[in-house]
């Protein structure tokens, strides 16, 4: 016998149904992924607010802002979300936790020297640490302004 043949219509719907399916039971990524470093004090003067203590959130969750998010220092006091998702080592990550942060330097310029060049945030000893193993170099983290 004859196969029926399908409209293309019909082709079309089924094909926009496994679409919409499909993007249901993905995980979808709420922001940006990039490296992120750690520094520690001295954390003063900072390229965004120099001297000013105010500048820290009593929290102690800050960051210096890389080249890829400075912005020609338009990243001075913007927030973001962020979580570690993998690292080098495994068990480094909280996945778990995520914090925000307030840029308050930039990492080329900060007074004390990231513990890996060209991170995308360099994140506070006590931001880092909220989030993965405190001894790690770097981590993978996906963030969100």
């Amino acid at each position: 016998e004859d196969m029926p043949q399908m409209q293309p219509m019909a082709v079309s719907q089924i094909l926009l149904r496994l679409l919409i399916i499909s993007t249901a039971l993905t995980s979808l990524s709420y922001g940006d992924v990039g490296t992120a470093a750690r520094y520690s004090p001295p954390y003063t003067p900072t390229a965004c607010y120099g001297n000013d203590p105010s500048q820290f959130p009593s929290s102690n969750l800050f960051g210096a802002a890389g080249d890829g998010i400075w912005d020609n220092g338009a990243a001075c006091g913007r927030q973001y979300l962020v979580r570690c998702i993998s690292a080098t080592v495994a068990g480094t990550c909280n996945p778990s936790q995520t914090i925000q942060v307030r840029i308050v330097d930039r990492a080329a310029t900060s007074g004390s020297r990231p513990s890996r060049e060209g991170a995308t945030i360099v994140l506070s000893t006590t931001a880092f640490g909220s989030i993965a193993n405190p001894s790690a170099t770097s981590i993978n983290v996906e963030f969100q302004q």
